[in-house]
């Protein structure tokens, strides 16, 4: 061939190349003017210029950053449960029932919303079901202003403490009838329990009833963003694109718990009542932070970011060309073959086809078991989801604030890094179903083993200490009737280290006496204490140093959430790709309708019984008990751990079903080959 006649192929080829674009551009400029579905914006705020945004890298940037607040939300929950089991005198296993409000609507919801909303406009259904969630950041704070912080917490603050009918000495029990309020005393009878309780809730559950109402709206929402938003993704996304880019949003929504757990803390270093001074810190068993505040600050973003998810089309342009291109593609084959073009109907949304798809999802034997995998891994990790910062406080001496702040900023950020290296891995390398599978086991195997190795991380002078000064109080305070008293920690003074304990009052050190060491900071000195060789006892817990065990703690934590998190990804792409393309929404649907069902409604539960049968010390009052003060730690970890890591071996054993019945399933689409079908198009 001449070099005349190549000159001329390569512009007649650049020619079609640009006819062919000038098409498509021309095609997708007639799309946005007769088609609302392909059109970004929001009513009659379609502006040409938004148009350039409705594309997969804007909605993966958005869904992200709003499963960012949403999942913040949930975690500030989880960093201040303590500080509401305090306030409202709730114990755990209520606190449990609490959390399981979403996870109730979810049961019977998610299913039904995510068959009808994946034939409506899912964006729009998202968008919702996020004004739902910031709803529920404020019905969450509801509690604070109608019941405000509580008599307790303002009397432990200067300007009540010091007003004309408490004095400071009232406060720490001297005078008047506090007298001898925190101090033993033969006479006391249990008829004082109604002069000692100074909180008006004992018998008021309005406040738990607030919070769960709140728990179950955000069940609405959070189903509406889970089961819409991944599958409008993987339907506008190339499936080979499809990994890396859920690992992203994934990695974004990470991001959120750590977000959510540091504004915890940052919230429970301010005091319940901002704008008065405590006379005690954060250090002391009876601080309260401001658990309130952060729901106002999430709700705000979540409210306004939500009308930017609403603006996206009901299908991406992008997508919308590749399936009419293949529809025109399919519509020549067929005339070439002379093959009658017939036009594939839609299936009809009723109550009938949702039934029977529901069946088609019951009998996909790796469906099923890729769920109850599920289920059993978060039936062992919900206890670290809810209650990890409660147990770093138990069982290392923290402080509220620096347990939400550990469990956020450390222990989630390396979910988020694992589950980003692992999207990135599958987009390169494209691994088979059963690789995933196989990944997967590994997983689970690395999480048993590191969940044993918990109960054997215990501060052993926190676990002396808790045993010595609970088998004190039954013997040598016998006398002092201190069943009402209330929390308020002494420590032993002038004993040698191995002797100190920290008791749960004066009371229960036996002390008779008392008078005040430092005015500045209401540091108090108990003399005549039965229980204490010395006979003097400082008010305050005594210190324990927990240091050295507790990194070594987060040291087991990080390799756990890294290596779990490297499995989400793997997890996510066997339970759509197992399934028809049509059933992709309900299949996510349905999943969470089992996870909720089976593991997020009893999970909490059954473990807040457990921290609940672990406790030593319950603050009394005179309708029962209230929240717990002191916890066997030891049995605590043993019990807890053990259980979890039973529940994950049952879900390890589930993906080696999976495993099995994998073995012909297709992840990704061979490149060499063409879809030849409508139904087949590369999403």
């Amino acid at each position: 061939m001449s070099k005349k006649s190549t000159n001329e192929s390569i512009e007649l080829a650049e020619q079609q190349n640009e006819l062919i674009e000038k098409n498509e551009k021309q095609f997708l400029n007639d799309s946005y003017e007769q088609l609302d579905d392909i059109k970004c914006g929001l009513g009659c705020l379609q502006y040409d210029w938004l148009q350039r945004y409705a594309n997969k890298n804007a909605y993966v940037f958005v869904y992200g950053f709003l499963g960012c607040l949403f999942s913040a939300a949930y975690a500030y929950f989880n960093g201040t449960l303590t500080m509401i089991e305090k306030r409202f005198k709730i114990p755990s296993q209520t606190t449990g029932i609490i959390s399981v409000g979403n996870d109730i609507s979810s049961l019977f919801l998610s299913a039904v919303i995510s068959y009808y909303g994946g034939y409506g406009h899912r964006p729009r259904w998202i968008a919702f079901g996020l004004f739902l969630i910031a709803t529920f950041c404020l019905i969450s704070a509801l509690p604070q202003f109608i019941y405000g912080s509580g008599e307790l917490a303002l009397l432990l603050t200067q300007e009540y403490a010091l007003a004309d009918n408490y004095t400071a000495t009232d406060t720490l029990g001297t005078n008047n009838n506090n007298q001898n309020q925190f101090l033993c005393q033969l006479n006391r009878t249990s008829n004082e329990c109604q002069a000692n309780s100074l909180v008006p809730l004992e018998n008021n559950f309005a406040p738990q009833i607030i919070l769960f109402i709140a728990q179950l709206i955000s069940g609405v929402g959070g189903s509406l963003y889970h089961t819409l938003g991944v599958s409008y993704m993987d339907d506008n996304i190339k499936k080979s694109k499809t990994p890396a880019l859920i690992s992203i949003s994934y990695f974004i929504r990470l991001l959120g718990p750590a977000f959510g757990y540091a504004l915890a803390s940052a919230c429970l270093k301010i005091y319940i009542s901002p704008y008065l001074t405590p006379i005690i810190d954060q250090r002391d068993s009876r601080w309260l932070g401001a658990w309130w505040l952060g729901w106002l600050i999430l709700s705000i973003p979540i409210y306004l970011l939500s009308i930017l998810m609403a603006m996206f089309p009901k299908e991406l342009p992008e997508s919308y060309m590749r399936k009419q291109k293949l529809k025109q593609q399919q519509i020549e084959n067929n005339n070439k073959q002379q093959i009658p073009n017939v036009e594939k109907k839609p299936e009809v949304v009723s109550f009938g086809n949702m039934m029977r798809t529901f069946k088609r999802l019951l009998t996909n034997k790796t469906f099923m078991c890729n769920n109850m995998a599920s289920v059993f891994y978060c039936l062992g990790f919900m206890p670290y989801w809810i209650f990890l910062p409660k147990y770093i406080e138990t069982q290392y001496k923290q402080t509220a604030s620096v347990s939400s702040l550990t469990t956020g900023m450390i222990g989630l950020v390396f979910s988020a890094i694992g589950i980003l290296i692992s999207g990135i891995v599958i987009s390169k390398y494209k691994p088979s179903a059963r690789a995933l599978a196989v990944w997967n086991i590994i997983v689970g195997a690395v999480d048993v083993i590191g969940i044993c190795i918990y109960p054997f991380l215990g501060c052993d002078e926190n676990d002396n200490n808790l045993k010595m000064s609970f088998e004190l109080n039954k013997t040598c305070n016998m006398d002092c009737n201190c069943d009402f008293v209330k929390y308020s920690p002494v420590c032993s003074y002038n004993t040698p280290v191995s002797e100190q304990n920290t008791f749960i009052s004066a009371c229960h050190a036996g002390c008779t006496g008392q008078y005040i060491l430092f005015p500045e900071n209401a540091t108090k000195m108990f003399t005549n204490c039965s229980c204490i060789s010395s006979g003097l006892a400082i008010s305050g817990a005594c210190p324990v140093d927990c240091t050295t065990i507790f990194y070594i703690f987060l040291s087991v934590v990080c390799l756990i959430k890294f290596t779990g998190a490297s499995g989400r990804a793997s997890n996510f792409l066997v339970s759509v790709r197992c399934v028809d393309e049509v059933d992709k929404p309900s299949a996510m649907g349905f999943g969470i309708m089992i996870l909720s069902l089976l593991a997020f409604i009893p999970s909490p539960i059954l473990f807040g019984s457990i921290l609940d049968k672990t406790c030593l010390v319950w603050g009394k009052t005179c309708s029962g008990s209230g929240n717990c003060w002191l916890y066997d730690s030891e049995q605590l970890r043993y019990v807890m751990n053990f259980t979890a890591a039973t529940f994950i071996i049952i879900g390890v054993l589930f993906d080696c079903a999976v495993w099995y019945y994998v073995k012909h399933l297709k992840i990704f689409d061979d490149p060499e080959e063409k879809p030849t079908n409508i139904d087949d198009v590369d999403k």
